[in-house]
């Protein structure tokens, strides 16, 4: 069996180096003559599965370790008889630390409680739901938009306008869609960005275009008073490097990269292959799952929340790091900014998910470990 396979897929050999032979590429770069007498096709969201790719292939299965399915050609994959596969929700929980760190630094930046803000989160599907859940046990006052969302009374819905105009931090959390009765490229517009209040944080952790970027650009330049997190850039990876510098947290699309999100990815593609093949899934990923290199933290009676929960999730996923490294590509030329923004995801560290920190307490006050807890941190 010939296994195509981005080189960049966490723990590749373990999981498929067993069942026959891996051919790795980078993503980018897989090309249909690399697809030549290949069974399968392995790839991440740099890698677009389309016609062309595929023509000529006699794959059986593709599978993409990744949650969104914005690079898949799903109707052509269907016409073709080829197995897709992708790794629903395997990243949610790196990007609602994203989020958390992101209000983290912003919070301490600027000298407000996230508890006294009003959140909205735009998209309540994996992610989205996840961190409206996280969100909601930390005691902050959130609200969601979904037009595609069951009614649900645990839930407060409000029109993404209304929304908009109550909000002071707007979570943007939807797929890339151009079509149907709710699309939502540009969902995030001039009028939209001009109707938020001054001080809103605005963070797209979701998909760049969601974003009119050149109107976000505008708006700023004049003078609005928002905070800009973006994660998400329109005509990635070349993000405008007028943009850049304008915003207060710009990283190169990595919100999800954490490794255990990566490894939850493989594991279950891997798991949605041997099915599609008829084999056993014989290899247990938690047995090669890297040990974390901080395991342990520990508070005494005298910490404050604000610095507990600054120091725990600092300790796990730093934000800052990944801005420093993006702030250089807005004064580099198009292709070289392009390659530096590839190599940053390529080359990602390693950053691990709350849960694999545990946080021990000397009689620390209940209200800390409430918090962490909510957070995801594994408490003792």
């Amino acid at each position: 069996m010939k296994i195509v396979a981005d080189e960049n897929i966490p723990l590749l050999m373990e999981c498929f180096g067993g069942i026959g032979q891996v051919v790795q590429r980078p993503g980018r770069s897989i090309t249909a003559e690399d697809l030549q007498g290949a069974d399968a096709l392995l790839v991440r969201s740099v890698t677009q599965v389309n016609k062309p790719l595929l023509e000529n292939s006699s794959l059986s299965f593709v599978g993409t370790c990744t949650a969104g399915l914005d690079h898949m050609d799903l109707d052509y994959l269907a016409e073709r008889q080829i197995a897709a596969a992708h790794a629903p929700g395997c990243n949610a929980t790196a990007v609602v630390e994203y989020v958390l760190a992101a209000l983290d630094v912003l919070a301490e930046r600027d000298g407000f409680d996230l508890q006294q803000r009003v959140v909205g989160v735009v998209g309540k599907g994996e992610v989205g739901g996840r961190l409206y859940r996280t969100l909601d046990r930390l005691g902050v006052e959130v609200y969601a938009n979904d037009p595609l969302c069951p009614p649900d009374e645990s839930v407060r819905f409000l029109e993404l306008d209304e929304l908009i105009e109550r909000c002071d931090v707007i979570c943007l959390h939807t797929p890339l869609t151009t079509s149907g009765l709710h699309p939502t490229r540009h969902l995030i517009n001039e009028p939209r960005l001009s109707a938020m209040k001054p001080g809103t944080i605005l963070l797209n952790a979701g998909r760049g275009p969601v974003i009119d970027n050149g109107a976000l650009k505008s708006v700023l330049l004049k003078g609005q008073p928002l905070s800009v997190v973006l994660d998400v850039w329109e005509s990635e990876p070349n993000p405008d490097p007028e943009l850049i510098p304008l915003v207060d947290i710009a990283t190169p699309h990595i919100a999800g990269y954490s490794l255990d999100a990566k490894i939850s990815g493989t594991e279950m593609i891997y798991k949605a292959f041997c099915q599609h093949f008829g084999l056993p899934a014989r290899v247990r990923v938690g047995a090669v799952t890297p040990i974390p290199a901080l395991k342990k933290l520990g508070f005494t009676d005298s910490v404050l929340i604000e610095r507990a929960r600054s120091v725990a999730i600092r300790s796990v996923y730093d934000i800052r790091r990944d801005d420093a490294r993006m702030r250089p590509l807005a004064n580099m030329a198009d292709r070289e900014r392009s390659q530096a923004f590839d190599y940053l995801r390529k080359h990602y560290g390693e950053r691990r998910e709350f849960k694999t920190l545990s946080v021990q307490f000397n009689n620390t006050c209940q209200a800390v470990q409430k918090e962490l807890r909510a957070m995801g941190f594994n408490t003792m």
